[in-house]
């Protein structure tokens, strides 16, 4: 048997060299979890789909690198036959997927044993994570606060020490935002590294990826090994790593030129506690010898990328809407009025209003790559504040009322002529302005956990890079680890 202190003091890595040497098996290491989940579940609310038998790949090899780890999937879009993927909508809680997504797949055969599903926002249109259908996801480091979202479930569950790492998914934020709530590692890898499919060729237009949240960067880094490499319903073919991304981890990155920037067009007035990360960030990457400089603003014009960002999403919501009705055959009973209100707004955007929203990431992309030329990396908070509270962002009352005439005298749509588009912007992305630029641009960017408020709140920093850089940015991390380890910091529950 292990005991809880002993499983909750390996990463994955670690967990998976015990199961090889023989020092525990992987049925203790499930046993452990699930003893763990039981415990701390009804606090946080992470998983919300246990599952019994727990999954596993028969056929995964005894030496595929996570046998017999424990893990958990997101509710959304990472699909396992035979199981509801409820996108964290009342409408989906019945309806059992007919395939494996390919991400689950790879997780599988490189021998992780799937528990269960983790809690989400409906459509992960949020960056907090608290559906109707199962309630909201709470933070292990302040059960008043939200994990952050849409992957809040999984780095709820991360931080608890239920699994050394889980499944997440990131549109526009939905990694990093939750590392950064949370105290954990959480990379975005750039677009058409990883894959996709079997039902989809791209998500939102390639702006959305999987990925894991983890304790350790050995452990981000390992994952990404096991998913990277396209699939063959994908429209693109990456080049190829070198070597492994596991084999980054602890090579030395060599002297970066590192630009931070905290300005933003969306949230002018930044969090203190947001500004304190970046400073000792910038801290720590010039005591290893990189250079920083400052930017007065950023590289790219964020509040026009934020409106380029929720034209698309309005649109993509509309057609998931539609989808899920289909599927499951739901009315508007089956959805949340902000979910009903934004897939509105999404069927009144025309085709040209959409192809130009698209069309526009190139200007993005461009900006950004002219940044890059004289800057290997930028630095930027994850978040602009600390976690919010569970409910903050609840409308009021006569407010869903008023959401709900609106939808019943199918008028909701003319309120994208309105200013609510930008009401949108502010209320929606206000305390996450930062992380949509590498999703439209396609670019890799990672959020570190360098910083603790004085209540104790974690807090990250993030460092977008160009396209291809995903084994830059581990060498990096994997620097910044070593000089402020974080993997040892944990919640009290």
């Amino acid at each position: 048997m292990l005991s809880q202190d002993e499983y909750a003091a390996h990463d994955a890595v670690g967990l998976a060299a015990l199961v090889r040497d023989g020092q525990a098996t992987s049925a203790d290491l499930v046993a452990a979890a699930r003893a763990r989940l039981a415990e701390v579940n009804p606090r946080i609310n992470a998983v919300v789909t246990e599952l019994d038998p727990p999954v596993r790949d028969a056929g995964a090899p005894a030496d595929a690198p996570f046998a017999g780890v424990p893990f958990l999937l997101k509710d959304l879009g990472q699909d396992l036959a035979g199981h509801p993927t409820s996108g964290g909508s009342r409408s989906m809680v019945d309806v059992p997927a007919v395939d494996n997504a390919v991400v689950v797949d790879r997780w599988l055969a490189a021998g992780l044993v799937v528990l269960g599903k983790t809690n989400t926002p409906e459509l992960g249109a949020k960056g907090i994570t608290e559906p109707a259908a199962h309630g909201p996801s709470r933070n292990p480091w302040d059960l008043d606060r939200t994990p952050g979202g849409s992957s809040g479930g999984s780095a709820a569950a991360v931080a608890a020490g239920v699994v050394p790492c889980a499944a997440a998914s990131d549109g526009g934020g939905s990694i990093r935002i939750p590392a950064s709530a949370c105290g954990l590692v959480g990379l975005k890898a750039g677009r058409g590294l990883l894959p996709v499919g079997p039902t989809v060729g791209e998500t939102i237009s390639g702006t959305t990826v999987d990925g894991v949240l983890s304790r350790t960067v050995r452990d981000t880094a390992a994952m990404l090994d096991v998913l990277a490499g396209a699939s063959e319903v994908q429209p693109f073919l990456p080049a190829p790593p070198a070597e492994s991304y596991a084999a980054e981890v602890g090579r030395d990155p060599g002297r970066l030129r590192v630009a931070v920037c905290t300005a933003s067009r969306i949230t002018p007035e930044v969090h203190p506690e947001a500004l304190a990360a970046v400073r000792r960030a910038a801290d720590l990457l010039a005591a290893q010898g990189h250079d920083v400089v400052e930017l007065d603003e950023q590289p790219v014009d964020d509040e026009a990328l934020a409106q380029d960002f929720l034209t698309s999403w309005f649109v993509h919501c509309a057609r998931s809407v539609a989808d899920f009705r289909a599927r499951s055959g739901a009315g508007d009973e089956g959805f949340e009025p902000d979910t009903l209100l934004m897939a509105a707004l999404g069927r009144a955007t025309s085709a040209t209003d959409y192809v130009a929203a698209v069309e526009n990431r190139h200007h993005h992309v461009r900006r950004l790559a002219a940044f890059h030329r004289d800057h290997d990396l930028l630095l930027t908070p994850t978040t602009a504040t600390p976690p919010p509270r569970v409910g903050q962002f609840d409308l009021p009352a006569a407010a869903v009322l008023g959401q709900k005439a609106l939808l019943r005298a199918k008028v909701a749509g003319l309120l994208r002529f309105t200013p609510l588009v930008q009401q949108l912007i502010r209320e929606n992305l206000g305390w996450v302005p930062y992380t949509q630029l590498a999703n439209l641009t396609g670019r890799p960017a990672i959020s570190l956990p360098l910083h603790r408020t004085p209540e104790g709140l974690p807090m990250g920093v993030q460092l977008v890079g160009r396209l291809g850089s995903e084994g830059l940015l581990l060498r990096l991390a994997a620097q910044l680890e070593d000089a402020a380890p974080w993997a040892h910091l944990r919640p009290v529950l």
